[in-house]
Parts: C-alpha cells; sequence; structure tokens
C-alpha cells in the first residue's frame, strides 16, 4: 500500500480506521468503534468508522470533518502543512507534541518541495 499523509502528516496509509473501512471488515469496525469510544470518551458505532483519508476520497471520519489542521490547509489550498511558510503553527504545535513522527512526515515533504 502506498504512503498516505494526512493534512498534518499523519499516516493515514497505517490508520486502522481507514483500513477496515477500505477493506470492508465489519467486525474490525465494530471493535475500532468500542475502543475508540473508550479511548476518546465518545459514542462510535461500526457506521461511524469509515475513512477514505485526510486529504482523499469524499468519506471521512466525522472528526476529520472538523479538524482545525485539515480545515487550515484546505482553505490555503494546499494538501499538508508542508507547503505552509507558517509551519509548525498554533494549529498543528499540540498534536507534535504527542505525535513526533507527525511532523517528521511534514518535515520530510517540506524538504521534497
Amino acid at each position: 500500500m502506498r504512503e498516505t499523509i494526512s493534512a498534518c502528516g499523519l499516516d493515514c496509509s497505517n490508520c486502522e480506521c481507514r483500513i477496515a473501512y477500505l477493506g470492508g471488515d465489519e467486525a474490525r469496525k465494530e471493535e475500532i468503534a468500542q475502543n475508540w469510544s473508550i479511548r476518546y470518551q465518545a459514542s462510535l458505532s461500526r457506521a461511524d468508522i469509515k475513512c477514505q483519508g485526510c486529504m482523499e476520497g469524499n468519506v471521512h471520519f466525522n472528526w476529520c470533518e472538523r479538524c482545525p489542521i485539515r480545515s487550515c490547509v484546505i482553505q490555503k489550498g494546499y494538501q499538508t502543512c508542508a507547503e505552509c511558510s507558517a509551519f509548525p503553527c498554533q494549529h498543528n504545535s499540540g498534536l507534535y507534541e504527542q505525535v513526533p513522527a507527525a511532523r517528521e512526515a511534514i518535515e520530510r515533504i517540506k524538504k521534497e518541495l
């Protein structure tokens, strides 16, 4: 599977939600919904576990539609934060503290531009 990077640098190609959705794995979607409901203190069902990738397709996990990083990137007409001269910024700095690999991915992409 080719690498699919989200607006912020998360690796969508390894996202369990995306993998289960694209694979049509209903049992795995149910398991993810239960786990994520506990982890994120939400009420998720198997039907909520759907995503084609942050910046791909038209099916996204419900958080993706509300994500301030994704919204910023789309408003600016970019594919990722790597294209932005303000990187890193107040939108993504908190995420990068929690997920350094996302920032590393954006920095790698930025070097390739």
